[in-house]
């Protein structure tokens, strides 16, 4: 897998995990529905597990540094992947650039 598909999966996971967060907020706070909490709070879970994993893959690739699961890691995901993929696609556009 290139970098550019791999950040590709880690965004579409990253946004996909933050509606679910907001869903999870809302059935949490608002509905107070415990039977949807119980449902969408592990897989909530599981997409951030898998976040933290794909972007520590792409470390060990040597695609981006340890810096990018770490700031996934700090902020529970979907803000960490979004700044993390706008950092690296600006690293991208401007790779070919210098050479």
């Amino acid at each position: 897998m290139t970098d550019r598909r791999l950040l590709n999966a880690v965004l579409a996971l990253g946004l996909a995990d933050a509606l679910l967060l907001l869903v999870l907020l809302y059935v949490a706070f608002v509905d107070r529905s415990d039977a949807a909490v119980h449902v969408l709070g592990p897989v909530h879970g599981i997409g951030f597990v898998l976040l933290v994993a794909l972007t520590a893959h792409g470390a060990v690739r040597r695609f981006w540094g340890w810096w990018f699961p770490l700031i996934v890691l700090v902020t529970g995901g979907p803000i960490g992947t979004v700044v993390g993929d706008l950092r690296l696609r600006k690293r991208l556009r401007e790779a070919p650039a210098a050479s």
